[in-house]
């Protein structure tokens, strides 16, 4: 898998805190800026800790509330839903 697709389908290259306030999922372990200092994004843990797989494509609970859960609040639901959708396609190889 590439490297700039996050375990959860997110292309870091594209995030604009890319380079500047992060360097991407994989690069920092889950250790990414949003999430509290020296904790693992919660999608991350579950994904590549907890089951073991490198990326939730693989998990048969995909698509599962932790990944909805996550919606940002600017972003409308459809507008959500339409990057879920564009996440499944990418770590399903579609």
């Amino acid at each position: 898998m590439n490297d700039m697709i996050s375990c959860c389908g997110l292309n870091c290259s594209t995030c604009y805190c890319f380079g500047k306030m992060c360097k991407g999922c994989n690069a920092l372990s889950g250790k990414v800026f949003h999430v509290p200092e020296k904790k693992t994004c919660a999608i991350y843990h579950c994904c590549r800790i907890q089951n073991g797989y490198d990326s939730c494509g693989k998990c048969d609970k995909f698509v599962c509330d932790l990944i909805l859960s996550t919606r940002d609040p600017n972003m409308t639901e459809e507008e959500f839903m339409k990057g879920v959708d564009e996440r499944i396609k990418r770590l399903k190889g579609e």
